[in-house]
């Protein structure tokens, strides 16, 4: 009764008084850990079920240490718990082995978790969904598909669990044809938690128009006041460049947590917003919530396109002091980008030098640009040279490495990075900007010149970019990379991604209404400032949401002011 009611003291207590405890006793306590998030606990206190009382695990404790592996995401553990199930006399019991089949399939390992599915002899709901759950989170989309077409009785939580697992691994169009297909099935929503995952699909694809249905759809069922739907539909606006609307909606939510606090905070700083992120901040801590990980990553990260270089290192300092937050990488790698930003670059490079993790060569990479863009070519030069040696699989790295060479004079090495990248021996992930006209979307690669209203969008191009020049553009050639001639480059230039998006969506879209357009990679340097032009000739807001951040495009001004 107390473990239930999350008195974990209380049960602890009545537990040690006891005068003789059987395994009903050890499962119920085991059990209130395990409810209290105190999974470790369960683990720690269990080989004392041997030592103080002589008793062996029956199923029941089995199923409860399993779950606080699951929990705990130790899989190593977890398998030591399988293989003394399997040599007890409980080996057969067929609800620890669907508790292995969730364990294994939640840590990653949907095959472990199949050939434990397979033994199962009276598979019950709860094997069947975790099995369909570990395919659909590992990206196993046909076996997924497959076994839940086998499935003899689906409802609900089935399809919750094929439909979230598919969002998490990034599959979010199938998740959505799942979704409508649910719908036609005529499966009742009597719980909202495949809403709010539905709901993170269409921010992971930056489809505003699909989530404003969506959100329809949850007043339609009146799971306005479900706190992980709201916190789901905040961050969906967020990310959907309607950060107005996902502010309106945490206004008026009667609950918030941390997760709601942090979707806003990190929202506000990817839109720019760094005061507002840093006054929510403030007022959040002003009623007593606790900052997360995460809400530190979207402060500093605020800071950093900002250039408030001591608040930054303030929180970030706050972060470990004040909340005994370990910095992970991520936070290092805001840290860097925020000293390197503003100019602080020997203090960047100490920071890479002194964090206890290993930097990859985006953190190099990110240090290099701030030497190319504070001039600081004898320090360049030296991060260059150790950046080349790592080998990067990144061609944009390669485009930045030979930028710099450039810049010193350095020709013999800007040769040796052109051979290498003429024979292609990386991985090149092609540049595409996609637009969403909520009847269609379309989806622009690099260099592309072959859509059925290629004529048209050459012929406006042609037009802003007379217009352009007239007020004083002149394209930036170091983007490209290529040996050519000036008018060549210029013409690639021309048919960057970004700019075919907003010249289709021109001719499209309806007159008036904001342009949004997301770019897998970073907005470059020449077309920001084109993007800034026609904003300005057009009189349209046009909003990039690239590959580091939210830019806002208005009146001939980036939300950015070029900072990014």
């Amino acid at each position: 009764m107390y473990g239930k009611c999350g008195l974990v003291q209380e049960a602890v207590h009545v537990f040690d008084e006891l005068p003789h405890r059987d395994l009903v006793s050890w499962v119920s306590i085991l059990t209130a850990y395990n409810q209290a998030n105190l999974s470790h606990v369960t683990l720690s206190i269990f080989p004392t079920i041997f030592t103080l009382d002589g008793l062996q695990p029956d199923h029941f404790v089995f199923a409860s240490l399993v779950k606080a592996c699951t929990s705990l995401g130790v899989i190593k553990q977890g398998k030591q718990v399988h293989a003394r199930f399997v040599v007890s006399p409980f080996g057969d019991d067929d609800v620890v082995k669907s508790s292995l089949v969730d364990m294994y399939a939640k840590c990653g390992l949907p095959d472990n978790a199949r050939l434990v599915f397979d033994l199962i002899t009276w598979k019950n709901s709860v094997s069947w969904t975790a099995m369909i759950s570990g395919y659909a989170r590992s990206g196993r989309k046909s076996d997924a598909i497959e076994l839940f077409q086998r499935m003899p009785v689906k409802n609900l939580l089935t399809w919750t669990a094929l439909i979230s697992g598919f969002v998490q691994s990034g599959n979010g169009f199938d998740s959505l044809n799942l979704f409508m297909e649910m719908r036609r099935e005529g499966v009742s929503i009597v719980d909202p938690f495949i809403i709010s995952s539905i709901i993170g699909a269409s921010a992971n694809l930056v489809a505003l128009k699909l989530g404003k249905q969506i959100h329809g759809l949850v007043i339609a069922l009146g799971y306005e006041s479900s706190l992980f739907v709201s916190n789901a539909l905040v961050d969906m606006y967020a990310k959907c460049s309607d950060f107005l609307v996902a502010k309106d909606i945490f206004d008026n939510m009667l609950i918030r947590d941390v997760v709601s606090w942090t979707s806003i905070i990190v929202g506000a700083a990817q839109h720019g917003r760094a005061e507002e992120a840093l006054f929510l901040y403030d007022e959040m801590v002003s009623i007593g919530m606790k900052p997360n990980e995460v809400t530190f990553v979207g402060l500093i990260y605020a800071c950093s396109h900002v250039g408030l270089v001591g608040k930054g290192l303030e929180l970030f300092n706050s972060m470990i002091t004040d909340y005994g937050i370990s910095p992970s990488l991520h936070h290092y790698t805001c840290l860097l980008d925020l000293l390197s930003r503003s100019g602080h670059l020997g203090e960047a490079e100490n920071v890479i030098k002194t964090m206890p993790f290993k930097p990859d060569e985006a953190t190099w990479a990110a240090l290099l640009s701030a030497c190319k863009r504070h001039g600081n070519t004898q320090m360049g030069i030296r991060i260059a040279d150790h950046l080349l040696g790592l080998k990067p699989e990144d061609p944009s790295i390669y485009i930045l490495l030979s930028n710099v060479y450039a810049g010193a004079g350095m020709w013999e090495n800007v040769s040796k990075l052109r051979k290498l990248m003429a024979t292609g021996e990386f991985k090149r992930e092609p540049g595409y900007s996609c637009i969403d006209l909520g009847k269609e979307r379309q989806v622009f690669y690099a260099g592309e010149t072959s859509h059925a209203l290629r004529d048209e969008i050459f012929g406006l191009l042609k037009e802003v970019d007379a217009e352009m020049r007239k007020r004083g553009y002149i394209p930036d050639t170091s983007f490209v990379l290529h040996d050519l001639e000036q008018q060549e480059k210029e013409r690639q230039l021309f048919w960057h991604s970004e700019r075919v998006a907003v010249a289709y969506g021109l001719l499209k879209a309806v007159p008036g209404t904001v342009i949004l357009i997301v770019k897998n990679l970073r907005v470059c340097g020449d077309c920001h400032t084109v993007l800034k032009f026609i904003s300005s000739i057009v009189k349209r807001e046009i909003v990039v949401r690239d590959a580091n951040r939210f830019h806002h495009f208005q009146d001939g001004i980036c939300s950015c002011s070029d900072f990014w």
